[in-house]
């Protein structure tokens, strides 16, 4: 497939990419519906729609462009990406970082994407959009029912449609990895439509924020803090696991996933360790057992107060009487 760059359409965080929401096309597709369209060097719109485009980055995109550029996560975000909050939600994010001169993306040029291998989820979508629903079971650990369908967006300065190039919708996704893409954001993208359920009356802590953005955008960060904090006395990780996310990123970034769902959310997945816990019983205990203490001590020094002063005015009494 010739190099393409576009914009995503996943749920409400996808749609987010899209420059103009009015030009889907009011068509439900599925996997086996036909699609022309082509995109090369040849089209007169080439890279057009690299150009004044909000490109949201997901975990994953990060991972791959940093390898792909050679640079710590947190180098990369400096110098490539700008922050944002992810569709409806106060969940910090990052998206591409357009020149100041001709607002495009900075890894196109005339002749197209320079890291289109790894090119971004969004990107990968232009033209078919998808939208995901996830239906939550009726029991507490039932797995939610997802209901996805596709759609076309057609901008009127994209020419890709009048290419012969004829496919279907899996045949172009397959060819776009979106499909691989998918599979890598899914737990991402469910921790945002999670987020968005409880709309804006509830609001993440500074705190939570931070651990959202650091543990989606650095995983170098986010390796320090299960291996050099307490997190492993903490929390229950079984050697297997701590093997695989030692080395392994993608591994380590399902395991961000998981600990958002857990610390944000309350999902099951991590466990704190009993003897932790105990000692969190304890420690409460004892600052309770403090406080009933000094709460005693204190009531029996007023006590002691309200009987001197008793007896001194039962003693100035007496005087007067004499």
């Amino acid at each position: 497939m010739s190099e393409k760059k576009g914009v995503d359409m996943d749920s409400d965080f996808l749609k987010s990419t899209d420059k103009n929401p009015s030009n889907i096309m009011p068509e439900k597709l599925t996997y086996d519906s036909p699609l022309q369209f082509e995109c090369h060097p040849g089209v007169s719109c080439f890279t057009d729609c690299c150009h004044n485009i909000k490109i949201v980055l997901t975990p994953y995109d990060i991972m791959v462009l940093r390898k792909r550029l050679d640079m710590p996560s947190h180098e990369f975000i400096t110098q490539y990406t700008e922050p944002n909050y992810l569709e409806k939600t106060d969940m910090p994010g990052v998206q591409i970082k357009l020149t100041e001169e001709k607002k495009a993306c900075p890894f196109v040029t005339p002749e197209g994407c320079t890291v289109y291998e790894d090119r971004p989820t969004a990107c990968r979508y232009y033209p078919v959009g998808m939208a995901d629903f996830h239906e939550g079971g009726s029991e507490e650990n039932e797995t939610p029912k997802e209901d996805k369908f596709f759609f076309l967006v057609k901008e009127d300065h994209c020419k890709g449609f009048e290419e012969p190039k004829t496919w279907t919708i899996r045949e172009w996704r397959a060819d776009q990895g979106v499909d691989v893409r998918d599979e890598m954001n899914k737990e991402w993208l469910r921790l945002i439509m999670r987020r968005k359920s409880y709309g804006f009356q509830a609001s993440l802590s500074d705190a939570a924020k931070r651990m959202f953005f650091m543990a989606s955008t650095d995983l170098d960060h986010f390796r320090k803090f299960v291996f050099e904090s307490s997190f492993l006395d903490t929390y229950e990780v079984d050697q297997e696991t701590i093997d695989k996310i030692k080395n392994d990123d993608v591994e380590l970034m399902f395991f961000s996933f998981k600990y958002l769902a857990n610390t944000l959310f309350g999902a099951e997945g991590l466990k704190i360790k009993e003897g932790k816990i105990m000692a969190k019983v304890q420690e409460i205990q004892e600052r309770q057992d403090d406080s009933l203490k000094k709460a005693e001590q204190d009531y029996l020094k007023i006590k002691a107060e309200r009987e001197l002063s008793k007896k001194e005015e039962e003693e100035a009494v007496k005087k007067t009487k004499k």
